[in-house]
């Protein structure tokens, strides 16, 4: 039996909530969007749902015989990690993918670390970072009906529309908890409670608001802030992520830096880095911060503090600008300065980067159609890529995108051959993007890369002349990767050594490019 007893000097504040009343009600505020989830995505979903939690579950109450440890898998805690972390996973995940994730998060992360109260990041977005690095096409793959697709961030990030009432409903795609309406409703019962902190949840979501605003080049557009606010996990991250109370500051002021800290980096994720869908790692940072958050603005006990002390002499209380600790003061200039830094740099060479691009496009399309003097854009192709509006093509080529498709012509105005530019989501570190060169009668004439950021020495290697003028003057329906080398048939592509995830990915792209060729561009 525990016989160590905490003692404190008094006064006692006493709540009728206790650790497994909290989670309780936390696992009630997420039923909601859980349902939804379930009911857009169907019974599979359910079955990822109860694999994550049970893990979650089982995985506690291992530890906790094993180390003869009290059954604080009883507290829900775990239940809690295994839910959210079902909820910020594609709803087609394999179910290995919710097993090793919540075994992460609570033998790792929590356990490890001495239990409920002592983790010093979140567990369930901890596993999440762990899977999207472990697996990140698993985890970075979604489907609507079946079908593969981009989720709306990256539809957003293409320069296209989205529709913001499916987003807000949970049924445009992404992970399974992200019908808005479901999860505001959670946070906002959970706020009438008193179990989150408003502060840390509208101080992310207005910093996060403000940022985009400012920096995201659409200004305060309305349906532009609110797609954003909609999409990659900025709700479920404000009201169910942020306000752990183990990761998150004690003070009030603190809690408002801190939301501050998350708003402005997945905003700055969001506007900057070459994953939308970053906002997790935002979270997981400001994590970090929390411990030195509460080292520089610490609460003091009732009696102590000088606004008490001032009322009780008669003075007059303190106005907002005389509370407010150097610090944040100091801290919040320097962010200003930095961000209006960054920004102003941003604005500057944007022109330019622009330039770039579209000049390195028109290089690589007389890199693959060398016999063209003029490009002009093919009507039917450019309807059909309209209709696509930024979503994956096809269903067999992984996750490629048809970015632009043209006709060359020489001198006379005659056709001398057709440029599809392509991108697949698919790279080992990211984005692919290759214009693929094709004559009349469907020969493929060569590829360029316009965007390969691989690892050196292995994926780069792809932009090389040893793989890529593999497929240069052949005339196939497709093209087939051989990991092991060695091909002897028309149709076959030796693979880069140690890089066929990137190999892959490229093999993919051009069939997708013959295939949109065949069926929009030739007919």
């Amino acid at each position: 039996m525990n016989t160590v007893l905490n003692i404190s000097t008094g006064p006692h504040a006493r709540d009728k909530w206790t650790t497994a009343a909290i989670m309780r009600t936390v696992c009630l505020a997420l039923l909601p969007v859980t349902i939804v989830g379930c009911a857009v995505n169907g019974i599979y979903s359910l079955c990822m749902v109860l694999v994550s939690v049970g893990t979650a579950v089982g995985t506690e109450f291992i530890f906790d015989k094993l180390c003869h440890r009290p059954d604080t898998w009883k507290d829900f805690s775990a239940v809690v990690t295994g839910l959210l972390l079902a909820l910020a996973l594609p709803a087609t995940v394999p179910l290995y993918v919710p097993f090793l994730g919540s075994l992460f998060a609570i033998l790792v992360v929590k356990c490890c670390f001495g239990g409920l109260g002592k983790n010093f990041i979140n567990p369930a977005l901890a596993a999440r970072c762990f899977l999207l690095i472990s697996f990140s096409m698993t985890v970075t793959t979604y489907k609507v009906d079946g079908i593969s697709s981009a989720t709306p961030l990256a539809v957003m990030a293409a320069g296209k529309a989205v529709d913001i009432t499916r987003m807000f409903l949970g049924t445009a795609g992404g992970v399974l908890g992200s019908s808005i309406v479901a999860l505001v409703a959670g946070g906002m019962l959970l706020w009438a409670l008193d179990i989150i902190q408003g502060e840390i949840s509208f101080s992310v979501i207005g910093s996060f608001v403000l940022f985009m605003a400012v920096f995201g080049g659409q200004g305060f557009d309305p349906r532009f802030l609110l797609a954003h606010l909609c999409g990659g996990g900025v709700i479920m991250g404000a009201f169910f992520m942020a306000t752990d109370y183990t990761t998150s500051p004690v003070s009030r002021p603190g809690q408002i830096l801190y939301g501050c800290i998350i708003g402005v980096l997945g905003a700055m994720f969001r506007c900057f880095g070459s994953a939308a869908d970053s906002f997790s790692y935002a979270i997981i940072i400001a994590n970090l911060f929390t411990p030195l958050i509460d080292t520089f603005i610490v609460p003091k006990p009732f009696p102590y503090r000088k606004d008490q002390i001032a009322l009780q002499n008669g003075e007059k209380k303190k106005t907002l600008k005389e509370r407010i600790p150097v610090p944040v003061i100091v801290l919040a200039v320097v962010t200003l300065i930095a961000g209006l830094a960054l920004s102003g740099v941003y604005d500057l060479t944007k022109e330019n980067i622009e330039a770039q691009k579209l000049a390195k496009s028109a290089e690589s399309y007389r890199e693959v159609c060398p016999g063209a003097q003029t490009f002009e854009k093919n009507v039917a192709a450019a309807e059909a890529i309209e209709t696509l509006n930024g979503g994956v093509y096809g269903s067999g080529f992984g996750r490629v995108r048809i970015n632009d498709a043209v006709t060359g012509l020489d001198s006379s105005g005659n056709v001398v051959g057709y440029v599809i530019s392509v991108t697949t989501s698919d790279g080992y570190d990211g984005d692919v993007s290759l214009s693929v060169g094709i004559s009349p009668d469907g020969t493929v004439n060569g590829i360029a890369f316009t965007e390969l950021n691989e690892t050196p020495g292995m994926g780069m290697l792809c932009g090389e002349s040893a793989f890529k003028d593999q497929f240069n003057g052949r005339n196939v329906t497709s093209f087939v990767l051989l990991k092991k080398g060695g091909s002897t048939s028309e149709n076959e592509i030796d693979s880069v050594s140690g890089a066929s995830t990137t190999s892959g990915a490229v093999v993919n792209a051009v069939n997708a490019a013959l295939d949109f060729f065949r069926n929009t561009v030739k007919e």
